[in-house]
């Protein structure tokens, strides 16, 4: 039965419409069944950018649909390696299409362990998505490992190896997890679309006709090139100008003091939590099963914040409504290296116009590489991208590529300081007659959105 369910192939194709990639086309009824499993559809009840949708209104999409998009830019790479570059017309280096099933599947399923909010409530709970997901896909009682375990025994096993990059196939893990995968490539498209920023994009189409399959993973044709540089380059501004957006990341350091509150609220509130708030409680308590977690979403926590909204703690109903009601928390940069002194300052001054520094002040940081090339000094690094000459021989991207040179190694992104709008806003400014020192001092150590 598993090896007639390992081929089996719908009757008529079935496609999906979507925005991105027009049409996402499925053919195995295996994929059907995972997109129809209970923990694949709870994916739409979770947002791709989290706090990113109180800034870019578009934001809504889900990770269910990026999942789907991921599957279908592997569905388009298999295809393309099968049609020219498979075993039998390149040889060993080729792509050997038995290893579909497992690619498709663990794109489809490389997100699933991701829960509401996922960075900000992974970092409060200790949870971690990426075992999370190996969990799922690994275990028996869910019902994406019983279709996986129809395939063949130790399936589940093989595609959770995908996304924990133990896969014995290089080719396999790089379509799912490089510096230029299916699971990049569709976010980056997807999120620029959706958040209307049109410098986001890149050429797809060409970067597909350009990649190619070899012994050590997957490889880019030399005149595609460009192509990948304007992946590249898009990659960093969506960093810039998305992922790292000042009132973002207001709105998540708002909901992380929102949960920590809470969390700390809990051993001494127990019975308004069990009002309000069921399905966090093994959370607060930091003991939760796998099925605990399934049954997390965006709504259970907003619902939870809606309800806190007439709690009687003044820190925690304040919290939540700014966090509903859309009050990020405003920032200015910062050196950390020579401004730590000032930064306890303009904490002293927060907390003496009422505010309590703990709650309503933060330090967020955020950096990524654009790129990282290959640096034998450090224990950790990227999988580098690699052209390939129409001799077979492989250079590193940013050894032909001035642009991906001036960029490549380099963080980018900035420090800031966050603190309630109130400090910087007369409008807000109710009591301006009591605090209006405190406010001029404040606001005088910041110039041009920059500590000073």
């Amino acid at each position: 039965m598993s090896l007639a369910y390992k081929y089996q192939m719908l009757p008529v194709e079935k496609v999906f419409r979507d925005p991105v990639h027009n049409y996402i086309h499925v053919n195995h009824q295996v994929i059907l069944d995972l997109i129809n499993s209970k923990e694949v559809q709870r994916l739409r009840r979770i947002k791709q950018l989290g706090t990113s949708s109180f800034t870019f209104h578009g934001a809504e999409h889900s990770r269910f649909s990026h999942s789907l998009g991921v599957y279908e830019i592997t569905r388009q790479i298999c295809d393309i390696f099968k049609q020219t570059y498979s075993i039998e017309k390149i040889g060993e280096e080729g792509w050997d299409d038995s290893q579909r099933l497992v690619a498709l599947c663990a794109a489809l399923l490389h997100d699933i362990g991701h829960g509401p909010y996922s960075h900000t409530f992974e970092h409060i709970f200790h949870t971690d998505h990426e075992q999370i997901t190996e969990a799922i896909i690994t275990s028996p009682q869910t019902e994406v490992y019983q279709i996986l375990n129809r395939v063949e025994a130790g399936f589940p096993e093989k595609v959770a190896s995908v996304i924990t990059k133990t896969y014995p196939n290089p080719q396999v893990v790089q379509m799912i997890s490089s510096q230029i995968d299916a699971d990049r490539m569709d976010y980056l498209l997807r999120d620029a679309y959706y958040t209307g920023t049109k410098y986001g994009t890149f050429d797809l189409t060409r970067i597909l006709q350009m990649i190619r399959p070899c012994k050590s993973g997957i490889v880019f044709a030399m005149e595609g090139m460009h192509a990948v540089e304007d992946y590249i380059v898009s990659r960093y501004q969506m960093h810039i100008q998305v992922y790292f957006h000042p009132s973002s990341r207001g709105m998540e350091v708002g909901l992380e003091h929102l949960l920590n509150r809470a969390h700390e609220l809990f051993f001494t509130e127990k019975e308004m939590f069990q009002n309000t708030a069921q399905l966090l409680i093994p959370f607060f308590r930091e003991n939760f099963t796998l099925e605990d977690y399934l049954r997390l979403d965006d709504g259970v926590l907003n619902t939870a914040f809606n309800l806190w909204t007439e709690a009687n703690d003044p820190v925690l109903n304040d919290l939540s409504r700014r966090f509903l009601n859309r009050k990020p928390l405003k920032s200015c940069r910062f050196e950390p290296k020579t401004q730590e002194t000032l930064i306890e300052t303009m904490r002293h001054i927060v907390e003496k116009a009422g505010f309590n520094p703990k709650y309503y002040t933060a330090i967020n940081s955020s950096y990524d590489l654009p790129y990282d090339f290959y640096q034998p000094k450090l224990e950790k690094h990227r999988t580098q991208i690699e052209l390939q000459q129409n001799d077979g021989t492989l250079t590193e991207l940013s050894q032909v590529s001035q642009l991906v040179a001036a960029l490549a190694g380099q963080e980018q992104g900035d420090h800031r300081f966050y603190f309630p709008k109130e400090m910087i806003d007369p409008k807000l400014q109710n009591d301006a007659d009591l605090f209006g020192e405190t406010y001029r001092l404040f606001a005088s150590h910041i110039h041009n959105g920059e500590l000073i």
